[in-house]
């Protein structure tokens, strides 16, 4: 047996649907048991409903429509306002108090980059393999990347170019290569936009 369908799902059938039912269901309302009230009913909230549906439509597409001009307005106001502040600028001689007599807002001087700050908690540790040490330490804001110098002579160096960082651990193997029971000293700094910052306390570990 057959069974109806009773309200589409996409708002593109939806017109159709009530068109069909409002023109339809005058006809067939006695064959399926349907009071001339009910008719009556039906056929006003569908006609209601194809109303409401066709304003929320038109006032989607108004809407569209308006905040189409109203962003092309504002872009125009912008490139004027841009050109306003560029005349105002050289006009003041950038002095502040006449920039801000104007009406207009003074933009904060960018601060200058700083290097990065002294690495800390530096820990060495025995390494997964022969010869090999495992470095750790906290990571340092604005570092982009990490430079590990070690020594074999001393805490105090001389020091030797060991390798690059980009996170806050790294396996160090050399140079020179790192012999089993021999210690080595290590020591990290931070390197940012502004250079490279102060370097770490020297950890120091024995060769595995």
């Amino acid at each position: 047996m057959a069974k109806a369908d009773f309200y589409p799902v996409t708002d593109a059938n939806k017109l159709l649907f009530l068109d069909n039912l409002v023109t339809g269901i005058g006809t067939v309302g006695a064959t399926v048991g349907l009071l001339p009230a009910d008719i009556t009913a039906i056929t006003t909230a569908a006609t209601a409903a194809e109303a409401a549906f066709n304003d929320a439509a038109s006032a989607r597409l108004t809407a569209q429509q308006k905040t189409l001009v109203q962003n092309t307005n504002e872009d125009a106001l912008a490139a004027l306002l841009t050109q306003l502040a560029a005349y105002v600028e050289s006009a003041s001689a950038g002095d502040e108090g006449k920039i801000l007599s104007a009406g207009m807002g003074v933009r904060a001087a960018r601060s200058a980059p700083t290097a990065p700050q002294q690495v800390l908690a530096l820990a060495a540790t025995e390494g997964d393999h022969e010869g090999t040490i495992d470095l750790a330490w906290d990571p340092v804001a604005g570092a982009v990347s990490y430079s590990i110098e070690l020594s074999t002579t001393s805490g105090t160096g001389p020091w030797t170019v060991s390798r690059v960082a980009t996170k806050s651990s790294a396996t160090v193997e050399g140079p020179p290569p790192l012999t089993s029971g021999q210690r080595a000293w290590f020591r990290v700094a931070a390197v940012g936009a502004a250079g490279q910052g102060p370097w770490s306390d020297p950890a120091t570990k024995i060769g595995p």
